[in-house]
Parts: C-alpha cells; structure tokens; sequence
C-alpha cells in the first residue's frame, strides 16, 4: 500500500518541457528572422513609407518594386550566374571528395593520416586569408572576370569539409561487404560505384547542399576575381543595384529580398536532409 501511495503522490511531468527554453527558442527565432521579414515587406513600400514609419506595415501594398526588378535582364543575368557557379561547385566538390574520401576510407598506405590531418586543417584556413595570393594565381591563369576563376577556387576550398563528413560513411561499411564482393568478382572500382556510392547518399546530398548554399551566398572571391557586371553574382549584384539606386531604399529591399529567398527556401527544403547527414557522419 505504501508504494502505491508513493506511485501516486509523483508529480506527473510535463510533457511540454522548461517553458523557458521555448521563451529562449521563441527570442532566437524572432532575432534571426525578424531582418528577413523587414526586408521582405520593406519591398512592397514606398520610399515615403520607410521614411515616415521605418518599422511600419505596408499601407498601401507597392508591388511595383518587385515587378521592376523581376522584369530586369539584369537581374536574371545574375541569378543565371550564381546558378551556374552554384551547380559547378557543387558537382566539383561531391565528385572529387567523394573519391578523395573513398581513399582516405578503405585504402592503407604511408601518410595517409597525414593527409586527412592535412584537410581537416583545411577547415581553419578561411578564403579571407588566401584571398591575394590566389587572386594572383587566378590572374596568371587568365581566369579573371571569369566564372571559372571562381568556381575553381570554391571546389578547392570546399573539399575539406566534404571529405570530413564523408570519411565516416565510407569507414562505416564494414569490411564483410567488401571482401563478399570480392569473392563475387567485383573490383575496387566497381564496389565503389556499386555499394560505396550508394550507402553514401545521405553525406553526398549534405556535402552538396552546403557547397551549394556556400557558393550561393560567396562574396569576397566574386568581388576580388568578377570586375565585369556582366559576370556579376547575385552577391555582387545587390552590391551595385545598392549603390546604383542607393535613394531608392524600397527597390533596393525588393532586390535583396529576391536574391536571399531561392538560398532560404532551398535550405528549408533540404535542412532535414543536411541534419541527417551530419548525424550519420557523427555516429560513422
């Protein structure tokens, strides 16, 4: 009788959690996109609203801000620029770290830890250290004003990363299916292609949607390597249209809200995916 009435005298938990940690969840959220949602609605103001009342609704709603900038050529010129650089650093970075990884994974030779050491120290040497003397290499290889001289340089940054994730999943596989393929006639090169490839999906659909997003998003290279406006990212692009129509203050959120929405919306779409592929690398 004593330990049912102790049984029933616990306090029930809730199942809801520390409502301190929403509160402290609710502020973080708020904070990171409240910037997002002021430039998003900024964009459908006019410039008499912003100045009146800069934290103010739309009243009434100015649509014509965002219907000058969808119907630019200039606008669309960049977003086919980033596009293109976007998907060559992408395609770069998984199919080389994929086979940089593959190595590192399931071979045994001298240096080898060596030479994984050597990337995973790439992650603590930024772009912003190298930027002058690989703007002098990018020069002496004729790649300036160049996507090229741009894409290059991201793949070769973007590596270490990508091996680090994608070390553990091809570690992970054990070495059973491996020797059963050999038993089965199947050289390295087709296990690779035929079992590594795939058990990889997860870390290879992280690796890309990072460069991706990272090559998206890339300022400081564009700027130091594309003079030309006609090879100009979108990054660069808002730089200019800022400082070209600098009085107009709602045209410009217009076009710095259209050039952020496709990375937002194509990492909201992929986050999960990124989530579980860095959980897969963790527990590789």
């Amino acid at each position: 009788m004593a330990r049912r009435t102790s049984a029933r005298r616990r306090p029930r938990r809730n199942g809801w959690g520390n409502p301190i940690v929403y509160l402290a969840a609710l502020l973080l959220v708020g904070l990171m996109l409240g910037p997002v949602i002021y430039i998003i609605l900024g964009g459908f103001r006019t410039n008499s609203q912003i100045t009146v009342d800069p934290a103010g609704l739309p009243h009434p709603w100015e649509f014509g801000n965002y219907a000058d900038v969808l119907t630019s050529d200039t606008f669309w010129r960049q977003v086919t620029n980033s596009t293109i650089a976007a998907l060559a650093t992408t395609i770069g970075v998984v199919v080389l770290g994929v086979m940089a990884s593959y190595v590192l994974a399931r071979y045994k030779f001298r240096g080898r830890g060596a030479m994984y050491a050597l990337f995973a120290a790439g992650l603590m040497f930024p772009i912003t250290v190298a930027i002058t003397p690989l703007y002098i290499l990018v020069k002496n290889l004729g790649l300036v004003d160049t996507l090229p001289g741009v894409i290059l340089p991201q793949i070769a940054f973007g590596l270490p990363t990508t091996i680090i994730i994608l070390v553990p999943f091809l570690q992970a596989i054990p070495k059973e299916i491996e020797e059963a393929a050999a038993i089965d006639r199947c050289s390295r090169l087709g296990f690779f292609w035929r079992m590594a490839l795939p058990l990889s999906v997860p870390g290879l659909i992280t690796t890309g949607i990072l460069a991706f997003i990272g090559s998206w998003n890339s300022y400081l290279l564009p700027l130091f390597i594309l003079n030309n406006q006609d090879t100009f990212t979108l990054p660069l692009g808002v730089q200019s249209f800022a400082s070209q129509y600098s009085v107009d203050t709602a045209k410009v959120l217009a076009f710095t809200s259209l050039s952020m929405i496709p990375a937002l919306v194509f990492f909201s779409l992929f986050q999960r995916r990124i989530v579980g592929g860095l959980t897969g690398a963790v527990k590789g």
